[in-house]
């Protein structure tokens, strides 16, 4: 037997013990899953949820802090802290507060509250965004934004970044493969050719992103500042600064999607870095896990929206949903914003974040593995490679 066969049967041994260990020591959420198979496409409520790599989910009683306990009362500490929505902690006794009082009240009205100006007053000091709008996911804020982008511009094009993602956007999933821009795999039920109206280059590529925006139909470039899921990649020194004068000089807008770097400091990544987007896209950790998204934009970007809508006249905009704003969302984010996501919150997570980078550090040094460690303010990554890839094809070797 070769040495990658041996290798291949030990690792299989191995999964096969922990499997059974993981059934024995999870006998309610075990039961519970084959309860939620009958009833659940996937056996989960959403397909994601069935993603982790054991023999079933494992079924969430409750969450406090930064640990979560199970059905089955094992207490885990939480590293993806539901993938960023309790960014700040799970159960967090101020927005429990506000939610509880808020639902007592009514969750929703279509109609501002008191709460709303209290938001967007905070939102404008933390993030240097005049005007806001609100939606209940970041998918939903980044459409809107894409949808303005055109309308304010009138070009078609938008530019991302190969390998990005910013949620259930259509218009982000195109990738390149040998060079040329085709739909990612596995997308389902697309029947246009997301191709032409969205152009792909590579991150951290000053010349590829010169050469697209020299054309002059891209309406808009749809970035996260730190890419965040295709691995983490680094932006390259002065990259971020050439993006932002490269897209003014071409007329074309700068949409940054802060979601998963919003943990970077009190104003996010573009604040700390001085970076100056004509549209923000936040969202997740925004109400602490309460469905809610925010986007903001510039005074004179807001003055060519108010043009663009005089030009195409009265009717409806496509944009918008009935759940965005809502009074529960609003109690939440102010809670957040004004309770939860202080400087000395702030603090503790990133000198958290230093000590988990440093203590990976320490282990691979110690080792000797040709792997490393990036991070963006409390976003911590472990990659197998050294030095870091500094793009998304990189990534994928």
């Amino acid at each position: 037997m070769s040495l990658a066969a041996l290798q291949s049967q030990t690792l299989q041994d191995l999964l096969k013990v922990e499997a059974e260990r993981f059934v024995a020591q999870h006998p309610r959420s075990i039961a519970m899953a084959g309860q939620a198979a009958q009833v659940w496409r996937g056996g989960v409520p959403m397909h994601w949820m069935g993603d982790w790599a054991c023999p079933s989910p494992i079924f969430a009683m409750q969450g406090v802090g930064a640990q979560i306990t199970d059905v089955d009362g094992k207490l885990y500490d939480d590293f993806c802290l539901g993938d960023t929505p309790s960014m700040f902690g799970h159960g967090d006794a101020a927005v429990a507060s506000a939610v509880s009082d808020q639902i007592k009240r009514g969750a929703g009205f279509m109609l501002p509250t008191a709460a709303s100006i209290i938001v967007g007053r905070l939102l404008a000091e933390r993030f240097g965004l005049p005007l806001w709008q609100t939606a209940t996911t970041a998918s939903d804020a980044n459409r809107a934004a894409i949808r303005w982008a055109r309308a304010v511009t009138q070009r078609p094009v938008i530019l991302v970044f190969d390998g990005c993602y910013h949620g259930m956007v259509e218009d982000a999933f195109v990738v390149l493969k040998d060079g040329q821009r085709v739909m990612k795999p596995g997308l389902l039920g697309q029947v246009h050719d997301l191709t032409a109206t969205t152009w792909v280059v590579p991150f951290n590529d000053l010349a590829a992103l010169e050469m697209a925006l020299a054309s002059d139909q891209v309406a808009a470039v749809l970035a996260e500042p730190v890419m965040t899921n295709c691995g983490m990649i680094l932006p390259e020194p002065g990259f971020l600064d050439a993006l932002r004068r490269l897209t003014r000089d071409a007329g074309t807008l700068l949409i940054l999607d802060e979601t998963h770097t919003l943990s970077s400091g009190p104003g996010g990544y573009a604040s700390l870095h001085g970076l100056e987007p004509d549209m923000l896209v936040i969202g997740k950790a925004i109400a602490g896990g309460v469905p809610a998204a925010v986007w903001g934009v510039t005074a004179d970007l807001s003055d060519r929206m108010d043009a663009a809508q005089a030009r195409t006249g009265p009717g409806q905009s496509g944009i918008g949903t009935t759940l965005s704003g809502n009074a529960l969302a609003m109690a939440a984010m102010r809670a957040m914003l004004s309770e939860v996501m202080t400087p000395a919150a702030y603090a503790r997570m990133l000198a958290g974040a230093e000590r988990l980078v440093t203590g990976l550090q320490a282990v691979i040094a110690a080792r000797k593995l040709p792997w490393s460690v990036v991070h963006v303010g409390a976003r911590v990554e472990l990659v197998l490679a050294d030095p870091p890839p500094k793009n998304a094809a990189e990534m994928r070797k």
